[in-house]
């Protein structure tokens, strides 16, 4: 379970530590930009990320799950159980995050924002 409960009435997020975290590793990003597209089952996420182990998987997920960013749901109480993993609210916002991250680098590859202030 999460330290941050979807209205965020629990335990303090350090944001600074999350994003360095999720955006230093690429299967983390991969993940939850399935995710936001609409994948939950953890098959469907190793078929959308070639060369991800599922345990290197899971070990993205339980980070993501601390963070609050997103919670898992288990259905079934003896196998076939069936798991999930949905955004939370605050997911999504660190989605708006990541798609702002995109955007500029978008507009650093075509030359609308600059780098360097030149000489």
């Amino acid at each position: 379970m999460s330290d941050t409960s979807d209205d965020g009435s629990s335990a303090k997020v350090p944001v600074a530590s999350m994003v360095e975290s999720i955006v230093g590793c690429k299967w983390s990003l991969r993940l939850l930009r399935l995710c936001a597209e609409g994948q939950t089952r953890p098959s469907a996420f190793l078929r959308g990320c070639p060369g991800l182990s599922a345990k290197v998987m899971n070990e993205r997920w339980r980070k993501m799950l601390r963070f609050g960013i997103v919670r898992r749901t288990v259905s079934g109480e003896k196998p076939p159980i069936e798991v999930e993993y949905l955004l939370t609210p605050f997911g999504r916002s660190f989605i708006g995050v990541l798609d702002e991250i995109r955007r500029l680098q978008d507009e650093v590859d075509e030359g609308v924002v600059r780098t360097s202030t030149g000489s």
